[in-house]
């Protein structure tokens, strides 16, 4: 029977975990998931001054705030009497050896643990890659451990792959040039080889790696709070380096277990293009919430002076919403919509030159007596047939029989939201209720 598949992620907790570092987990994850397996989340944390709690509690979030949910979670740091038991029957079969290193303070010398390199070509197959051979002579001695305490990155990662059993290694093209090294391991303790998947780098639109400090990124959890949905998040990770073989481009997260594949992850570099991403988050947002959803996600970024303001209503933001979500790609931009404030004329009356009021040569008196008409008009209709459909029919019966059009709308809008380029007048008066509109309209006048 074939054995059953073992995925792993194993970030260290020495800095803020970064979309490169989720990527390799989502494919994992998605492995994983696919074949009814188990995904191990690994924190490799054996490094005492580099390894900060808070970077560990950090990737802990992220993981939470993804739904990447993980079946086993194990600490390096708390594993140090397995490694040594490896470490300890390497040096008994003559495998490993102490070696006296020189440090850099002067007269000062440390033991390490160096592994017995047997010098050999090294091949081995790799799922994206193909097949890849390495001459490991270059590598010599190398050194596994500082001591017995102290166990090094490759020699812990290969003893806890053989304990936990893990069967596939997925991770990123710059893994290549450690596999030589732990395969050499694995021989040394008598572990089996794992199923390897190196996946392609992440290049910036400059065509470099992409970095943790490239400004076209933020750390993990900053997706979160700029409000990007973590499933559309997900789906364009996904698509860095995979192809479903297919033009579909918006996945649900069920859709992306059912077809992620190995077979179909790319060699070539991806390139991080930060427009697909909103594209993609934006796809989401209008796809994959309701509206119940949408409208709690656009009050929370809301700012809070807004959410003082006596026009705050609930029925009036339950309105703002198609307006809202047809301006935004993630729902960070509420906040900034609001604080820029293009949407102030929505919670306070305007104030504005009356000469704008004027729709290019028309008299003043015109736009007095055509705008006095709409309060006229607009007054037959009821509360609650006060919505965009009929101010629309309303206004444009009064507008189709003027010599232009603006000559009505421009001073209605206007009047209604004292801005250059806002929206329509009749979605702005449906919004603002039937007083207000029809109180705004008569300062106009």
């Amino acid at each position: 029977m074939e054995k059953k598949v073992v995925t792993r992620f194993a970030p260290s907790p020495t800095g803020f975990l970064h979309v490169g570092g989720i990527r390799s987990a989502l494919y994992s994850y998605l492995y994983a998931r696919k074949h009814k397996g188990i995904f191990i989340l690994r924190c490799e944390d054996t490094d005492p001054i580099r390894s900060k709690k808070e970077y560990e509690e950090y990737f802990l979030e992220v993981f939470k705030w993804l739904g990447l949910g993980y079946d086993q979670y194990f600490r390096q740091s708390e594993r140090t009497e397995i490694y040594k038991k490896y470490l300890n029957k390497l040096i008994e079969e003559n495998k490993a050896y102490l070696s006296k290193e020189e440090v850099k303070e002067a007269g000062q010398r440390s033991e390490v643990i160096r592994l017995k390199n047997p010098n050999k070509i090294i091949n081995f197959h790799d799922e994206v890659l193909g097949d890849l051979s390495f001459d490991t002579t270059e590598l010599k001695d190398f050194v596994i451990a500082r001591d017995l305490e102290n166990p090094l990155y490759h020699f812990t990662a290969v003893v806890d792959d053989f304990e936990m059993n893990v069967t596939h290694v997925i991770r990123g093209q710059e893994h290549v040039s450690n596999t030589p090294r732990q395969i050499l391991i694995q021989e040394a303790i008598g572990a089996p080889r794992p199923v390897y998947a190196h996946g392609s780098i992440i290049l910036n639109e400059k065509r470099a790696k992409l970095s943790k400090r490239d400004p076209l990124v933020r750390p993990a959890l900053g997706y979160k709070e700029e409000g990007y949905q973590p499933k559309a998040l997900l789906n364009f990770l996904a698509l860095l380096g995979w192809n479903p073989g297919t033009p579909q481009e918006i996945f649900t997260f069920q859709e992306l277990i059912e077809i992620f594949s190995l077979e179909r992850m790319q060699k070539q570099s991806a390139i991080f293009n930060p427009e697909k991403l909103e594209w993609i988050n934006k796809e989401h947002i209008v796809k994959h919430l309701t509206k119940e959803d949408q409208l709690k996600k656009i009050e929370f970024f809301i700012p809070e002076n807004i959410k003082r303001s006596e026009e705050y209503t609930e029925r009036k933001i339950k309105l703002l919403l198609p307006l809202l979500i047809e301006r935004i790609t993630h729902f960070g931009q509420i906040r900034e919509i609001f604080e820029k404030g293009e949407l102030d004329f929505f919670f306070k009356k305007p104030t504005y030159e009356k000469e704008k009021l004027i729709y290019k040569n028309t008299p003043a008196e015109k736009i007095s007596e055509n705008t006095a008409q709409a309060i006229k008009e607009l007054d037959k209709l009821e509360e609650k047939d006060f919505t965009n459909e009929n101010i629309k029919n309303t206004l444009m019966q009064m507008a189709d029989k003027l010599e232009s059009r603006g000559e009505l709308l421009h001073p209605v809008r206007y009047a209604l939201s004292g801005l250059d380029k806002s929206p329509d007048p009749f979605t702005i008066a449906e919004i603002l209720g039937k007083n207000e509109t029809l109180s705004r309209l008569q300062k106009a006048v």
